[in-house]
């Protein structure tokens, strides 16, 4: 088994004489995560009321840049550097002294190439761009299906976003509170604090088949900020995706596509069922990085109900053929 200090230690890369002294951080106490997760019956009992959305968007002049950029061809550091560098660069969107929360998928205890969760290299270079641009800390965090621990080790994530110099929190049982979320479905449930307590926020989906609604993407990637019993939700799966859509408003969405996982999602394993496409999507309108990321995947729109009702929320456009659409294929 790796060293799990691997997952305990913050790395700052400005301050390398206190890795040791930082060591630990969102970590501590984490082994019994999973179970929690799990079989917690009753809600934690503060509840935060305070604003029942939370929007991290940036305001920015119509036209002033492309809503949506497609990039293929390249390595994943190439691809998130030319998908920022058409969107103006990451410090249009991070300030300097910003706290950003890095939202990859870590739901599974898998390894990078069975493509169940968010590319290693690519949120690190994120993370590694958001402190050139000025940010005073990176925060990378999850809700894990399986074990938390594994599933940031296994994934490559935890030692890639600490290399970063980002703080890596894995998902403990004091980190949560109950929020208001104001949704149909969600009204009341736990959620990850330091996704709530944070200047900006970046989701990082992966491109997955998922065996109940088709296709895992960005939308649905905020289930990894809820605690409780989230299967519950899968009953009515579409309206928790646009609830937590509608409470969550990120700073920017850029969606992995370097590897797909085509069939027996979300956790998948087998190698067959991993496409390499190298591809990545990024922009600020996350209905139509859906939309386009479930077209690689061969889903159709009116598979995936959800992206129409959060179109009507005003959450994004559900037809992205409509923007303008940035398109750039690397040598």
């Amino acid at each position: 088994m790796a060293n799990e200090n691997e997952i305990k230690t913050t790395v700052n890369r400005r301050e390398f004489v206190n890795r040791s002294l930082r060591a630990g951080l969102g970590a501590v106490g984490a082994s019994g995560v999973g179970l929690w997760l799990a079989s917690r019956s009753e809600h934690p009992q503060r509840v935060q009321a305070a604003g029942l959305v939370r929007n991290y968007r940036i305001s920015f002049n119509a036209g002033e840049m492309p809503p949506m950029v497609v990039v293929e061809n390249g390595s994943p550091e190439q691809l998130v550097d030319s998908a920022m560098e058409e969107l103006g660069g990451m410090q249009r969107f991070i300030s300097r002294g910003d706290v950003v929360v890095l939202k990859p998928n870590i739901g599974w205890d898998r390894v990078p190439q069975q493509a169940a969760n968010t590319n290693p290299d690519i949120v690190k270079r994120v993370a590694e761009l958001c402190f050139d641009a000025g940010a005073k800390k990176v925060i990378v965090t999850d809700v894990s299906c399986n074990d938390p621990r594994r599933c940031f080790q296994r994934s490559g994530i935890a030692a890639s976003a600490g290399a970063a110099g980002a703080e890596v929190i894995l998902p403990e049982e004091h980190r949560f509170r109950n929020y208001r979320l104001g949704g149909e479905l969600l009204s009341v449930w736990p959620v990850l604090v330091p996704m709530i307590e944070t200047d900006k926020i970046i989701n990082l989906p992966i491109v997955k088949h998922h065996n109940l609604c088709r296709a895992t993407l960005g939308l649905k990637n905020w289930y990894g900020m809820l605690g409780g019993r989230r299967n519950q939700l899968h009953q009515n799966i579409e309206v928790g995706i646009t609830d937590l859509a509608n409470f969550i408003r990120p700073t920017l969405t850029i969606l992995d596509a370097y590897r797909i996982l085509i069939t027996n999602g979300p956790q998948g394993g087998n190698l067959d069922d991993v496409r390499t496409i190298k591809m990545l999507i990024a922009g600020t309108d996350p209905v139509a990085i859906d939309s386009f990321g479930a077209t690689l995947l061969g889903v159709e729109v009116g598979d995936l109900p959800y992206l129409n009702v959060a179109a009507s929320r005003g959450l994004g456009e559900v037809d992205f053929k409509r923007l303008d659409v940035r398109n750039i294929r690397l040598a």
